[in-house]
Order: C-alpha cells, then sequence, then structure tokens
C-alpha cells in the first residue's frame, strides 16, 4: 500500500504539494515550540560571581505542583542568616559564605544614574563574597569601615574613579558618599549580567533592610570533596533549602533565568498545543479539497473491485507518506523559527540575551509524531465520505456537486452554532471571574469548526446574497462568477476554511487583546485620583520618602504602593488549583483620595494586618467572598492566610490582589516602594505643590515627582511592552494561516485548468475568464470577511461581558480594514495568480490534459 501512495504522490505532485506545504510549516512551528520547551528545561547561563563557588545554597524560589510546570515566586526567597551555620557543620565543607544584593545607583557629578554594562543593575555586596568570584583586588585594599566601598575593574572605569576617590551611591532613596579603597575584577573575564561592588560584611548586612536573612550561601568544598556528594549531604542535613551545582549556580544569582524557564515552557506547551488544533484543521481541509478533486480516480477503482477499506487505506498512506516528507522537511526551518523567537522575544525583553537555545533530537520526534498524527486524523476525515461513496456516485459528485451535507456533518455543524453563541453571550453574563473571558475564547474555535462543517451551506448562502451585487457591472462573466461559485460551494467552502478560520483568529484574537489592554488602561486612567505620583529613576522609592512628602505644606494625603505578584491556591485538596496575580501593597486609610478601586462590597480602610482586597474577577475564579480566607503566597513565597475585606471592580488597571502595604513590602526583593500617590488638600493650587514636592526631594537625586498625566503616560507605554509577546506568537499564528490560504486557493484555481479551457473553446475570450475569476474572487473574499466576523463578533462581546461588563469590546477600524485588505490581497494573488498559470496551455491541449 505504501509502495502504491508513494507511486500515486509522484504521479500527482500538484494535488498533494498543498498538503505538504500546509504539514512542512506547520512542523517547523511545533518543531521551533519544541525546541523552546526543551531550551527551558536543559539551557544553561554561566555563573558570574559563583564561578569559584563550588555549591550555592538558596531558598526554594518555586512552588512544587504535581504533574505541571513549577510556578516561580515573583520575587527572590531569602535565607535564616542561621542557615550559614548548618551549612558550615556539614561535613566537607571548607567554608559557607553568606551573600547578600543590594540593589545600588552609581551617581555621576551631575547626579546621573549610572547603570551596569547594557543597562544590567548594579550590586553591592559583602567583602567577604569577594571570593566566590574570586574577585581579586588590582588596587588599593579591602574595605574595613561603613563607609569603604570596592568597585568593580570595568564600574571603577565607566565611573572615572580610581583608588583614594569619593563616589556617590544611593540605595533606595538614601544618597551617601563612599571613600573607593580598592578595584577589584575577575581573574579570567569581567561581568556582562551585572556590576559589583563591596561594602564590609555589617554594612552589606545592614543595607539590606534585613540583617538576619541572606540571599544565598557560597559553599567551598574540603579539598577531596566531590561537589555532587556534598550536595547530597547539605540537602539531607539542612532543611528548605536547594542545592545548586555546576551552571545552575546562575539560577540562584539571577532570578530571571528561572523566570525565564517558566515562561517558555508555559508559551511553548500552550501555542504548541493550538497549532497542532489548527494544523489538523487546514491539513484536514486541504486533503478534502485533494480528495474531491480525485474522485473519478476513486470511483475507477471502486469500480474495478476495491473495497472502501482499501481506498481509505490507500488515502490514509498517501496523507502518511506525503505527511512524512512535509514534517521531516519542516525540521530545519523549525530550528530556524525557534532562532526567530529566541530573537523576537529578546527584543521585547522576555527572554535575556544570555539565554541560549538547545538544539536536541526530542523536539524534532515529538514534531514528527504529531504531524502524522494530525495528518492521519486530518487525512481520515477527508477520505471516509469518498471512501463510501458507490463508483456512480462519485462518478457524479465528479461532474457536478452533491446538493447536500451529510446528516452527520449538519447535526454536529447545528449543534456547534448554538452551542458557541451560548458559550460566547450567555455563560460570561452567569459564570464567576477568568471562566467568562476563557469561555467566551473558547467560542471562538467551536464556531470557527462549525464554519469548516457547515461551510458550502454558508458559503452558499453567501454567495447568493453577495453575488449578483458584487459582479452586478460585469456582465456575463460576473454571472458565470457567481454561479461558479454557487455551484461549486463544497469545493470553494475547503478552499476557503483556512481564509474564514483566520479572519475569526485574527479578528477574536487582536481584539479581545485590546479589549482587555483599553480597560486596563481605562481603570488606571479612572482609577488614579492623585495629583502627583513620587517614582524613582533607580529601583524604587524607599519607603522613608512616604513621610517626607507627608510633611510637605499643602499635601494632603500621601499612599505609598508597592507592587508584586502573588500565588493563590484554590479548589479542593484532592484537585488544588494555583492562579497567579499581579498584587500591589498600599495604606488603606484614605485611599480613595489617591487610589480609587471602585469598591463593590467592604470596605477597603479595613486593609491591615492579615486582610486582603480582590478584584471582582478574581473572587470569582477563586469562589470567595467577604469574610472568606485566601490561601496566599506573597512574592518571596511567604504562605499567608488573609481575610477578604473589600471587593472591587478596577482589577485590570490596578491588580486583582490588593494587600496592607508593610506585608507585601517586607517580602519584596529590594524592600523599595514603587511609587507614592499625593493628593492635594481642599484648596491647595496644585501647580504650587509640585514647585513644593520637588523642593522637598531635590537633595534625593533618584527621585523623581511627576503629574498625574505623564504617569498613566509611562504606564500605557509599558503596558504596550508587556502585549508584545502576544503579538509576536499571533504572528506566527496568522502567518501560517496566511500561507494555508495561498495554498488552498492556488491548489482549487490551478485544478479547473479544463473548465477554463472549455470556456475559451466555447467562445469566451481570455480576458472574458480572467474578469469571471476576479468576480468569483470578490465574491469569496467578501463571503468569507462576512462570514470569519460573524464566526468572531460572539467571542468577542463574551470577552468584554466577562472583563468589563459590558458588551461592547475595544475595535480599531484601522486595525480591521487592515484585517479585510489582507484577506482581501492573499485571495486576489492566490486566485489570479493560479488562474494565470492554469490558461497558459493552449485550450485544445488542456482539454485533454491529464488531472
Amino acid at each position: 500500500m505504501l509502495a502504491l501512495a508513494w507511486r500515486t504522490v509522484r504521479g500527482r505532485k500538484g494535488g498533494f504539494v498543498a498538503a505538504f506545504i500546509a504539514v512542512l510549516f506547520g512542523s517547523a512551528v511545533i518543531t521551533a515550540c519544541g525546541i523552546l520547551l526543551e531550551s527551558s528545561e536543559r539551557s544553561r547561563v554561566p555563573a558570574e560571581r559563583y564561578r569559584a563557588a563550588d555549591l550555592v545554597v538558596g531558598a526554594p524560589q518555586a512552588l512544587p505542583v504535581a504533574d505541571d510546570v513549577d510556578p516561580r515566586f515573583a520575587e527572590r526567597a531569602t535565607l535564616p542568616a542561621d542557615r550559614v551555620d548548618d551549612v558550615t557543620r556539614v561535613p566537607g565543607v571548607r567554608a559557607a559564605i553568606a551573600e547578600v544584593n543590594v540593589p545600588v545607583s552609581v551617581l555621576t557629578a551631575d547626579a546621573e544614574v549610572l547603570a551596569g554594562p547594557d543597562g544590567a543593575p548594579v550590586l553591592g555586596h559583602g567583602w567577604r563574597s569577594a571570593a566566590l568570584g574570586p574577585f581579586v583586588t588590582s588596587a588599593g585594599r579591602a574595605p574595613t569601615g561603613p563607609d569603604d566601598v570596592v568597585l568593580d575593574s570595568a564600574l571603577a572605569e565607566r565611573a572615572g574613579v580610581t583608588v583614594g576617590a569619593s563616589v556617590r551611591l544611593a540605595v533606595g532613596s538614601d544618597t551617601s558618599s563612599y571613600r573607593v579603597t580598592g578595584i577589584a575584577g575577575l581573574p579570567d573575564r569581567g561581568l556582562a549580567r551585572q556590576s559589583a561592588l563591596f561594602f564590609t560584611d555589617d554594612r552589606a548586612r545592614e543595607l539590606t533592610g534585613q540583617p538576619d536573612r541572606v540571599d544565598a550561601i557560597g559553599v567551598l568544598a574540603a579539598p577531596g570533596v566531590r561537589a555532587d556528594e556534598l550536595a547530597g549531604a547539605i540537602g539531607a542535613a539542612v532543611p528548605d533549602v536547594v542545592v545548586y551545582s555546576g551552571d545552575d549556580r546562575s539560577e540562584a544569582e539571577f532570578l530571571d533565568i528561572g523566570g525565564t524557564r517558566s515562561f517558555l515552557s508555559e508559551l511553548a506547551l500552550a501555542f504548541g498545543a493550538s497549532m497542532v488544533l489548527v494544523i489538523m484543521v487546514v491539513v484536514g481541509s486541504t486533503l478534502a479539497l485533494s480528495v474531491r478533486q480525485r474522485l473519478r480516480e476513486l470511483a475507477l477503482l471502486r469500480a474495478v473491485g476495491a473495497t472502501p477499506k482499501q481506498v481509505l487505506r490507500m488515502i490514509a498512506a498517501e496523507a502518511m507518506v506525503v505527511g512524512t516528507l512535509g514534517a521531516a522537511l519542516g525540521v530545519l526551518p523549525g530550528i530556524g523559527l525557534s532562532f526567530l523567537f529566541r530573537a523576537a522575544f529578546t527584543l521585547v525583553g522576555a527572554v535575556p540575551d544570555d539565554f541560549a537555545l538547545v538544539i536536541g533530537p526530542l523536539p524534532v520526534l515529538v514534531a514528527l509524531v504529531l504531524c502524522l498524527v494530525a495528518v492521519r486524523l486530518g487525512g481520515w476525515i477527508a477520505a471516509r465520505r469518498a471512501a463510501r461513496l458507490r463508483p456512480a456516485d462519485a462518478l457524479g459528485e465528479a461532474a457536478s456537486e452533491p446538493s447536500g451535507l451529510g446528516w452527520l456533518r449538519w447535526t454536529v455543524g447545528l449543534l456547534l452554532i448554538p452551542a458557541g453563541i451560548f458559550m460566547a453571550v450567555v455563560l460570561p453574563l452567569v459564570l464567576p471571574g477568568e471562566g467568562a473571558a476563557e469561555s467566551a475564547a473558547f467560542s471562538a474555535f467551536l464556531l470557527v469548526f462549525a464554519v469548516a462543517l457547515l461551510g458550502p451551506r454558508l458559503l452558499g448562502g453567501a454567495v447568493t446574497l453577495l453575488g449578483p451585487w458584487l459582479n452586478r457591472r460585469s456582465g456575463v462573466s460576473g454571472f458565470l462568477a457567481t454561479a461558479n461559485a454557487r455551484a461549486n460551494s463544497r469545493r470553494l467552502a475547503a478552499a476557503t476554511t483556512p481564509l474564514i478560520m483566520g479572519i475569526t483568529l485574527a479578528t477574536g484574537q487582536l481584539f479581545s487583546a485590546t479589549t482587555a489592554s483599553a480597560a486596563a488602561q481605562g481603570q488606571v486612567t479612572a482609577g488614579l485620583r492623585a495629583d502627583y505620583v513620587v517614582t524613582a529613576t533607580s529601583a524604587g522609592v524607599s519607603p522613608e520618602v512616604v513621610d517626607l512628602l507627608r510633611r510637605v505644606s499643602g499635601v494632603s494625603v500621601a499612599t505609598p504602593v508597592v507592587r508584586t505578584r502573588t500565588l493563590v491556591t484554590f479548589g479542593t485538596d484532592d484537585s488544588p488549583q494555583l492562579r497567579n496575580y499581579p498584587a500591589q501593597g498600599v495604606i488603606g486609610d484614605r485611599l480613595a483620595e489617591t487610589m480609587d478601586l471602585t469598591v463593590l462590597a467592604g470596605d477597603v480602610a479595613k486593609l491591615r494586618g492579615d486582610t486582603v482586597a480582590l478584584s471582582r474577577i478574581a473572587a470569582g475564579t477563586l469562589g470567595v467572598t467577604l469574610g472568606d480566607a485566601v490561601d496566599l503566597r506573597l512574592g518571596d513565597g511567604t504562605p499567608v492566610r488573609p481575610t477578604v475585606v473589600a471587593l472591587y471592580e478596577r482589577g485590570l488597571g490596578l491588580g486583582d490582589v490588593t494587600l496592607p502595604h508593610d506585608l507585601v513590602l517586607e517580602h519584596t526583593t529590594d524592600r523599595l516602594d514603587f511609587a507614592v500617590l499625593v493628593a492635594a488638600s481642599a484648596g491647595t493650587d496644585v501647580g504650587a505643590l509640585g514647585d513644593a514636592l520637588r523642593s522637598a526631594v531635590r537633595h534625593l537625586p533618584t527621585v523623581r515627582v511627576d503629574n498625574r498625566e505623564s504617569f498613566v503616560a509611562a504606564q500605557r507605554d509599558a503596558a504596550a511592552g508587556d502585549s508584545a509577546v502576544g503579538l509576536i506568537l499571533n504572528a506566527v499564528l496568522l502567518g501560517y494561516l496566511a500561507i494555508a490560504v495561498v495554498n488552498t486557493l492556488v491548489l482549487a484555481t490551478a485544478a479547473r485548468f479544463r473548465e477554463f479551457a472549455l470556456l475559451q473553446l466555447v467562445g469566451a475570450t481570455r480576458r472574458q475568464v480572467r474578469v469571471m475569476m476576479l468576480g468569483e474572487t470578490r465574491t469569496i473574499v467578501v463571503a468569507a470577511v462576512l462570514v470569519g466576523t460573524l464566526a468572531a463578533v460572539p467571542s468577542l462581546i463574551g470577552t468584554s461581558l466577562g472583563l468589563t461588563r459590558t458588551p461592547v469590546p475595544s475595535v480599531s477600524p484601522l486595525t480591521y480594514l487592515a484585517i479585510v485588505a489582507v484577506a482581501a490581497l492573499l485571495g486576489w494573488a492566490a486566485i489570479m495568480s493560479a488562474t494565470r498559470v492554469a490558461m497558459r496551455p493552449r485550450p485544445i491541449d488542456a482539454i485533454g490534459g491529464r488531472e
């Protein structure tokens, strides 16, 4: 059977090239996702300051979850300082060195902040941890007093300082002058991800604000002790720690590596699964079109004795041959696509520059298997009806399309339409929390499947309504275009399914994102009541600054805001679920004067101690209300169980979880505020207050005072950067669908060479045939845009209902027109170019040519 399938494929290359191309590009996307997934597990970034450490001991930085990706904590989890002594007592440990990280801003003579290489942070440490590099002083001596500091050589060169000079350093908002007592560097290479400076150990711990905690512990092994054996001994002897060795030491040094692993893993799994589904639909549609064009051949096989099972096996074998070739040849483009993914993610800041991809055999094998599964299912769906047809019926369908659809296809398609509308419009009104928007998003896929099943009827109806009007000025050619489209609706439906799917998904995905973005931005704009916002050009604003601002004349309220992310556990003990929510810490007293959360129930003034306020969406998802307790982990993984004291609406823009300020601040990496919101007293001149605030913080060079509009604009720009990853993925998905659109339309059009020849033989000119095809293209594109848009509208309405409780989504007219223009361009280019190719032979030669 495989040999027969191979000969058939070789003899009918044109009929199989569309399926081959669809599988090839699908294999490329799945391979790229597989490489990203494997890289999330196996890629390594070399350590910098921990190169001389045999091991690094840290706190767990993720929450273990069975059979799923472990969610990462947003902040650095620290260890009690007495863990250093516990590690020191483990046999085989030569030295255990406490490590802390202090974000520092180096100030130039004109009070500008000097960053590390390529904008990397500048971090301060205790001098004893220099041995973990090992950093060696090239000039000067080690720090001995609270005002002494040693700079790494590259940082000293950028700052233009030498031993004995004075340098101004800002820790948070507090600025002090330090004396440079030494210049140090690594013996083999410099620092690429950071700049380092060293205080005395006591001074470094004091600057962290938590002298009884350490960020990590560097371990130097005794001579003759193997690192892996020592790691096991430390893990067994010291509770609640993670031991890193080799290149894994960098994960304790750089938090963004673990975050990148989690990001790539979740993205590759979610996007890869979606692409497998899309590929199956596209390949099935393409194979259905190919099978449709071979009905005469299949009828002849049935007439000479082939059974339906044999025909089905033959088509399946052909699909597997084409699928295997396409999947195998798609591997190399997939490797290239993975590097494009990485470059794009790096450009938007989602992946660090030095996070390398790992190319192994596993993603290739998985891509091959998944593509073949998709091809097998698509081929079976496409072939089962053709295999069951009687020879006489097959010959009749080859000459003219059947008048109706199968009862199963009718039934499933008709059931999917109300099911999709119900999920899009009704469920968002009754489902709480995120389930409303998720239901609406899934409804688009149901309606796409309904379109694929009912395509001939939907397209035929649209052509009947639109064809005469669209082609009214084209005369006989226009009449033929409408009649052709109506008579061959089954063939056109198979060819235009990818076009309809592309329009539906493009409209749904893009405008769902703009709806969420517009709602979030609107909530930020409406919710910010403060007249001024005090922020920092460094890591953040020191908590002491709020007291300084409150003393300024004309200030009514000054509300410090600290931001983080929290993990919330809910559900049953047998099937617990997790959600990762953006969170903020505020002082609840008089909060409404600076930030309006639009409280729906409860009172945010009660926000103190072990309490929490939740957005409507978060509370609905978690299934909690006022007075209920929530199992929550703070930014550094510390578990708490606060009681819900308020529910509010503006969670999209202001964060789904609001906690007491001091509780959140204590469990952040830098222990700095994101901003301070300042409201003017009644009767105070707002402009004069701004001048007074700037005067009050003039001695703090990293602190700046913005008005409300400037701050909102900055948040809008930051939100635009966060949505870039979604745009990249949508571009890949829509690019694949665009290839599929051109693919199927070219296949469907090129196969009509006999029809074009017959029209010319009975008197039509070449121009009349081209005008006919132009009219047919116009009809197909308009019908596809209409059907695709109608399939997307319910999901957009449901998404808006779920997010904003209003049925009107945020739709950009220019973006929609761009989608329509691209659809029209793809349809016109594919059909008209294929028409020109099909009309190249002389009509008398083409009419007798083989299929």
